[in-house]
């Protein structure tokens, strides 16, 4: 049940993390606040389509 998902910075829209979840018990789309190198700071992380 668990998938590999992608974390897009919400401000520059890189690709910068993977991780799983669970969909069952997480159907909704994670949203995090992780470190973004490209701009240098902690920003917003979604997780993509």
């Amino acid at each position: 049940m668990r998938d590999l998902v992608r974390l897009i910075c919400e401000e520059c829209g890189e690709e910068n993390y993977y991780t799983d979840k669970n969909k069952r018990l997480n159907p909704e789309r994670i949203e995090m606040k992780k470190y973004c190198p490209r701009c240098r700071k902690h920003t917003n992380h979604k997780e993509k389509k």
